[in-house]
């Protein structure tokens, strides 16, 4: 097995931590009974969901699986999907929150730059 570069170590890192916030900031406003505002109900559970997923590809990468890269790339392809369809959502004139905008944009960004990292740095698929 090849070292882990330190590339990996810190995307294995990032992912794991934005996953766990990730699930207890989606959870907070599903079940914690936060006012969210105009949410949109696909959005949020997608992101608290895929949360799980962030912090096992997180593990996943720290330990050099070798469905690491491919997790976080399936990550990456269904966040452009739900971002696609928000914005479809926001064009058709559903209500929403402007920091949904610039959080789903910051998830997709993450998620692409952790899975060039991953294959750049040699992680099996």
């Amino acid at each position: 097995m090849s070292p882990r570069t330190r590339s990996v170590t810190a995307a294995a890192i990032v992912a794991f931590i934005f996953g766990l916030l990730t699930i207890f900031s989606g959870g907070r406003a599903l079940f914690g009974g936060a006012d969210m505002g105009a949410v949109v109900p696909l959005v949020l559970w997608f992101n608290f969901l895929a949360g799980f997923a962030y912090v096992v590809a997180g593990l996943g990468l720290w330990y050099r699986a070798s469905w690491a890269t491919s997790l976080s790339i399936v990550i990456a392809l269904a966040t452009a999907a739900v971002f696609a369809t928000f914005l479809w959502k926001v064009w058709s004139g559903t209500p929403y929150e402007a920091r949904t905008m610039g959080a789903m944009g910051l998830r997709l960004a993450t998620w692409v730059a952790i899975s060039i990292v991953a294959v750049r740095g040699g992680q099996a698929r």
